[in-house]
C-alpha cells in the first residue's frame, strides 16, 4: 500500500480541490528572461546533472538541498543566537558549501525531470515550496554571519525584504502567468551569500566590524544596504509587472481576481512583523532576533506557497490561514500587557507555525500526487492515480451490488 493514504488520513486535511486538481494538472511552466550569471552556470549544471544516476527522482534532488541549507544555518544559529556572537570559521565555510550545493541541485533538478522523462505539475511545485523555505533561512544565516544583530533595522529588513521579494516575484506570476527573471536575480543572490560566507571564514567574521574610511562606515552596513537596495529595485520591476496588466479578464490574474488581493496576505504579515517588534516591551527582537525571523519566516513561506498553489490552479487565495495563529498568540499577549513571558510565546510561535507549514506541504504533496498517479521521491515505481482508483471501486461495488 502507497503510505501517501495512510499520511493523507493521518493529517485529516484537502489542501485542494478537485476542480483546483484538474486545473493543477493543465497547468504548463511558464519562465522567461536570463540573469548574468546564468548562461556561465549552466555549463556547470549542465554537467553535474549528468553525474546523477537516472534512477534518482528530481524531488529528492531537490529536497537534499534544502536540507543541508537548513542545517548550515541552524548551526550559525546555534552559535550566533542574537547574530552578534562570532562562530567558528568552519561554519562559516559549510555554509557556503551548503548554499552552493542547494543552488546547483535546485538548479538540475528541472533537468533531472527532463533526462528522466518524469517532469509534473508537483515537480514544480515542490522546488517552489523549497524556495520559500530556503530563502528564509538564508538571509538568517546571512545576519548571523555579519553579526547584524548590531543594527536591528539591518537584520529586520534583511529578512524582511527576502520574504517581501520572493512574495512579489510570485505575485507578479500569479499576474501575468510567466516567471520573469532579471538581470540580476536569484543565482547572483545565492552567489553574493556564498561570498559573504566565505569572507568571514578567510578573512575571519571580524572582518565586518571593520571601518571604510572615506565612508566612517562599518564593511557590513554598507555591504547590507547595498544588497536591499538591489532587492527593492528588483521588487519595483515586480510591481510594475503586477499593475501592468494581468493575464484574466479586463487585466486581472490568471484565476481572474483583482491584482490587488495578494497584497492584503503579505501586508497583514510584514504588518504584524514590524508592529511585534516595536511593540515589545521586552526587546523580544533584539533578545531572540534569529527565533523571532525564523518564525516569521515560516508564515511567509506558507503564504508564498499559497500563491504559487493559487496560480498553478487559476484560483483565489483565502485570506484566513491558520499559521497567523502564531504571531496572533504574541500579539495577544502584549495586548494583555505581556501575561507571559515573551521568550516563551515566541517558541511556541515558532513551533506552530513550523508545525502549521509541514502539515500544509505534506498534505498537499500526498494529494497532489494521488491526483496525479507519482510518488514525490520516486521515479522507479508509479501507483495508480486517484481519479482511476476511485472508479475501480465504484465498479467493484456495483459489481457486488448486483450480485
Amino acid at each position: 500500500m502507497s503510505p501517501a493514504p495512510v499520511l493523507d488520513s493521518f493529517l485529516g486535511m484537502e489542501v485542494l480541490s478537485q476542480p483546483q486538481l484538474k486545473r493543477l494538472k493543465e497547468h504548463k511552466y511558464s519562465a522567461e528572461g536570463k540573469s548574468f550569471a546564468e548562461p556561465v552556470m549552466q555549463v556547470f549544471w549542465c554537467w553535474l546533472v549528468e553525474q546523477i544516476p537516472r534512477t534518482i527522482a528530481p524531488n529528492t534532488i531537490t529536497i537534499i538541498g534544502l536540507t543541508a541549507n537548513i542545517i548550515s544555518t541552524l548551526i550559525l544559529i546555534f552559535y550566533c543566537p542574537t547574530a552578534t556572537e562570532m562562530a567558528p570559521r568552519w561554519a562559516y565555510a559549510f555554509a557556503a558549501l551548503c548554499l552552493f550545493a542547494y543552488q546547483s541541485l535546485d538548479a538540475i533538478d528541472g533537468k533531472q525531470a527532463r533526462r528522466t522523462n518524469s517532469s509534473t505539475q508537483l515537480g514544480e511545485l515542490f522546488d517552489h515550496g523549497c524556495d520559500a523555505v530556503s530563502i528564509v533561512y538564508v538571509s538568517i544565516g546571512v545576519c548571523t554571519a555579519m553579526q547584524l544583530g548590531t543594527h536591528p533595522w539591518l537584520s529586520f529588513l534583511t529578512c524582511g525584504t527576502a520574504c517581501f521579494v520572493y512574495f512579489t516575484a510570485h505575485w507578479q506570476t500569479y499576474v501575468c502567468g510567466t516567471l520573469k527573471f532579471g538581470k540580476l536575480d536569484v543565482t547572483e543572490g545565492q552567489l553574493g551569500f556564498c561570498a559573504v560566507y566565505l569572507t568571514a571564514a578567510f578573512f575571519g567574521p571580524d572582518v565586518w566590524i571593520k571601518k571604510i574610511p572615506f565612508l566612517d562606515a562599518e564593511v557590513k552596513a554598507v555591504t547590507t544596504i547595498s544588497g536591499l537596495l538591489g532587492s527593492w529595485f528588483g521588487i519595483y520591476n515586480h510591481v510594475r509587472v503586477i499593475f501592468g496588466g494581468g493575464k484574466g479578464r479586463n487585466g486581472s490574474t490568471v484565476a481572474d481576481t483583482s491584482v490587488i488581493t495578494p497584497f492584503f496576505h503579505i501586508g497583514a504579515v510584514m504588518l504584524l512583523y514590524f508592529t511585534i517588534w516595536q511593540k515589545s516591551k521586552t526587546a523580544i527582537f533584539e533578545r531572540q532576533p534569529c527565533m523571532y525571523m525564523l518564525m516569521f519566516g515560516m508564515l511567509s513561506a506558507k503564504i508564498s506557497i499559497k500563491l504559487v498553489v493559487a496560480h498553478m490552479t487559476r484560483s483565489g487565495i483565502n485570506f484566513l490561514d491558520t499559521a497567523f495563529i502564531g504571531p496572533g498568540l504574541l500579539f495577544l499577549n502584549q495586548y494583555l500587557d505581556t501575561l507571559i513571558s515573551e521568550d516563551y510565546v515566541l517558541w511556541l510561535a515558532l513551533i506552530w507555525c513550523t508545525c502549521d507549514l509541514i502539515r500544509y506541504c505534506i498534505g498537499l504533496c500526498n494529494q497532489v500526487s494521488q491526483f496525479l498517479g507519482i510518488y514525490t521521491f520516486d521515479i522507479t515505481s508509479k501507483p495508480v492515480p486517484s481519479e482511476q482508483r476511485t472508479g475501480v471501486t465504484t465498479r467493484r461495488q456495483a459489481k457486488l451490488a448486483a450480485q
